[in-house]
């Protein structure tokens, strides 16, 4: 249990940001027409998002960790720039056998949608990672902690991802496309993609909501298994937050359910009724 618990929690944030490592060979053809060069009408400066990580092995849901993001405008050399934090911790009542501060930071160019910043500090129990990694987009480099990689044109962060999918307009996609595009995480590229599922009606914790159901297809590792089995809803109006997450791990699953926000940039029409 400590295990399965002391994992889940190292993955938490990333679970919720884009579904944690999304898988290779996803092919190229339509990259460019999602991941390049949308504007952005889904969020704003001042947006804040809460979450409550939830962990289940013998069907009874655990609470074991909260999440959050909250967007500022700042400027970064010279232009203006959406800064999202993604803090991930436990609950203090797990803390006495295992502890978690993991922040995220991403800096997202407001006319591009692309990051030109990613930092990632973690703290898991006392041990410690730190990675900065500064993007040139035209020139198609990453420049990290640990040295200078080559990178694809439109190039993602774990965190700027799923802001840059949130414009994305599903419409115009079939239930059962792949909407690829390429990810910069630990100093390597990830051909990744996203899978549209279709529109559901979903009852979370916080209420029922009208939702667009995707899927990322999972790199298996020593807590997630492979294959497609992780579900993510997010609000079938102009916002598309993300309202809840699931995934079976090897043993139980994961669920992450939106809890509160602050400053939508639009009507959250997709609520449908409020717990």
């Amino acid at each position: 249990m400590h295990l399965l618990m002391e994992g889940m929690m190292k993955r938490s944030l990333l679970l919720l940001a884009s579904g944690l490592l999304w898988a290779a060979s996803a092919p190229r053809v339509s990259a460019q027409s999602d991941f390049c060069g949308i504007k952005n009408t889904s969020f704003q400066e001042g947006e804040v998002l809460k979450f409550r990580v939830f962990y289940n092995m013998s069907a009874i849901w655990v609470p074991a960790g909260d999440a959050s993001f909250t967007t500022t405008l700042e400027t970064l050399n010279n232009k203006p720039v959406y800064h999202v934090i993604g803090d991930g911790k436990t609950l203090k009542s797990y803390e006495w056998f295992y502890k978690v501060r993991d922040r995220y930071e991403t800096f997202i160019d407001k006319e591009t949608l692309l990051p030109a910043k990613f930092v990632r500090n973690v703290n898991e129990n006392g041990f410690k990672i730190y990675n900065n990694v500064t993007f040139n987009q035209k020139q198609g480099k990453a420049i990290s902690t640990k040295g200078v990689y080559n990178v694809p044109s439109c190039v993602q962060d774990v965190l700027s991802a799923i802001f840059y999918a949130r414009n994305i307009d599903y419409s115009k996609h079939k239930p059962g496309d792949k909407i690829p595009f390429s990810m910069f995480l630990d100093d390597k590229v990830y051909e990744l993609y996203i899978r549209y599922i279709g529109k559901e009606r979903i009852t979370t914790r916080y209420g029922t909501f009208n939702a667009i159901k995707i899927s990322p297809l999972l790199i298996e590792g020593t807590i997630f298994k492979g294959g497609e089995k992780m579900a993510i809803w997010v609000t079938d109006d102009a916002n598309h937050i993300p309202v809840r997450v699931d995934s079976p791990i090897l043993v139980g699953s994961v669920k992450v359910d939106l809890t509160g926000y602050e400053k939508l940039r639009n009507p959250l029409t997709a609520l449908v009724k409020k717990k």
